[in-house]
């Protein structure tokens, strides 16, 4: 009876050389060939069941984990990750039960704190969240993460100014960042120094947060460089006291640099709070003949409204944010004088081509090729109705009016809490989810809402 045990041990190991080299599939085939042989390998079941969650298996990781943590009940790593797990499923009662099971396994990880702190804020027990995430710094003051989670509790409750320099932490783990030959810049003086804004995080971070540019070529910089994504170069061309734009893929020289920063490092350095927050509105600005071939595609008469309904689904709230399809827009084809123009690129385009009965939608996201495309087709609207995504952003900077759609669950912090309004784009109006509406369906109340109001708008509309 010792062969088995013995070849299990071996597919174990060569499991975990596997699972370093970034051979998922090749770790998870080792790791069931263990259980074939030990079907109570606690390690074993703990490995495959963080393999099976992250390929987006849940209920299979979900078995999982009960399996490994009834083989390790002292294991706190193992409860941490299932704690995640279940609350990621919006399991939140057991998810804290097993969240701080693995705090009294090991009261000084400042991950587990951290974890709890992240699922109380999910719940709205802010003043619990807050605790732990201070709790979780005491205990390890370089722990990036706990930082982070601390400063979106802030900023979502507009303590910007404890929040920024908390929120500034995030690049320790943040991938995208490119490194350059000179120092961060951490608020020298400017006058004729070069500065390079690298990228970071989505398309929409980048729109809202690069207006920042302008207040940094005021302090006196010889040249500010702004590095995105490829999507955003061209429209970026337009952005105010921007010197060069660099595509991310293109060959951004390292050196030639003073400093380097980031485009959500600098709100703090420039006094950013509720009643001060910088750059005039618009700060970019699209092609006008560009514009003018798109107003003439467009129908002539009635309010022109673009919808936006997805994001980007590889974005960690995306199943929140997003609406499940167009069809749950369905009630504002009911509203006369409306013509409704897909601003929708990728993830949900087409059913762009099949509008929900009585919706007068016309498809552009063919001529969508980049952000400048877009910006000059919202240009040509009248408003823009999108979800919590890159297209708001841009409209906001454009100055277009726009109404976002917001989940009640893990709104993001810039939105603040309880408010119709924002500071950041003065123009936009924001319509949310009732409060307990955890999961993506629902929606229809605030669909409800927006109708309402579009029938509004579009009766005091003057005519075409």
């Amino acid at each position: 009876m010792s062969l088995p045990v013995d070849e299990a041990e071996v597919l174990f190991k060569q499991g975990n050389q596997r699972l370093a080299s970034g051979d998922l599939a090749g770790a998870e085939d080792c790791y069931a060939r263990v259980l074939a042989l030990a079907p109570e390998q606690g390690a074993a079941l703990a490995n495959l069941a963080w393999l099976k969650e992250q390929g987006g298996a849940l209920e299979a990781a979900e078995a999982l984990y009960r399996r490994a943590v009834a083989a390790l009940p002292e294991h706190a790593q193992l409860h941490r990750n299932f704690g995640v797990l279940l609350w990621t499923r919006k399991r939140f009662g057991e998810a804290e039960l097993v969240g701080r099971r693995a705090i009294e396994l090991a009261p000084r990880s400042a991950a587990g704190w951290s974890n709890l702190g992240v699922l109380l804020a999910c719940v709205r027990r802010e003043a619990e969240a807050e605790q732990c995430h201070r709790r979780a710094i005491a205990l390890d003051a370089d722990y990036a993460k706990a930082r982070y989670n601390l400063a979106y509790l802030l900023l979502r409750q507009g303590r910007w100014s404890e929040g920024w320099p908390l929120l500034d932490l995030r690049w320790q783990f943040d991938a995208t960042i490119h490194r350059f030959d000179c120092p961060r810049w951490n608020g020298e003086p400017l006058a004729g120094k070069a500065i390079v804004i690298g990228f970071e995080a989505g398309h929409g971070d980048m729109i809202h947060f690069c207006r920042y540019a302008a207040c940094v070529k005021a302090l006196g910089a010889a040249r500010v460089a702004v590095v995105c994504q490829p999507g955003l170069t061209t429209l970026f061309q337009t952005l105010a006291g921007v010197d060069q734009v660099y595509g991310a893929d293109d060959d951004v020289p390292a050196d030639g640099w003073d400093f380097w920063t980031l485009p959500m490092g600098l709100p703090k350095f420039f006094d950013t709070r509720i009643d001060h927050v910088h750059a005039p509105i618009p700060y970019l600005s699209a092609d006008s003949a560009l514009t003018r071939t798109w107003s003439a595609a467009l129908p002539r008469h009635g309010l022109r409204v673009g919808l936006a309904w997805k994001g980007n689904p590889n974005f960690e709230n995306d199943g929140d944010r997003s609406l499940p399809s167009l069809q749950t827009l369905a009630p504002l084809g009911a509203v006369a004088g409306v013509r409704f123009v897909s601003l929708q690129k990728g993830p949900g385009e087409a059913e762009a081509e099949q509008p929900p009965r009585g919706m007068d939608l016309y498809p552009a996201a063919a001529g969508l090729t980049d952000f400048a495309a877009t910006a000059a087709l919202i240009a040509s609207l009248d408003l823009v109705i999108s979800v919590d995504t890159a297209v708001a952003h841009l409209a906001g900077a454009l100055g277009k009016p726009c109404w976002l759609l917001l989940p009640d669950y893990r709104t993001d912090w810039r939105w603040l809490s309880g408010r119709a309004d924002t500071p950041w784009y003065p123009q936009m109006r924001l319509f949310r989810q009732r409060a307990g509406a955890i999961d993506s369906g629902g929606w229809d109340a605030v669909i409800a809402d927006v109708a309402a109001a579009l029938a509004l708008t579009a009766r005091a509309a003057p005519a075409a």
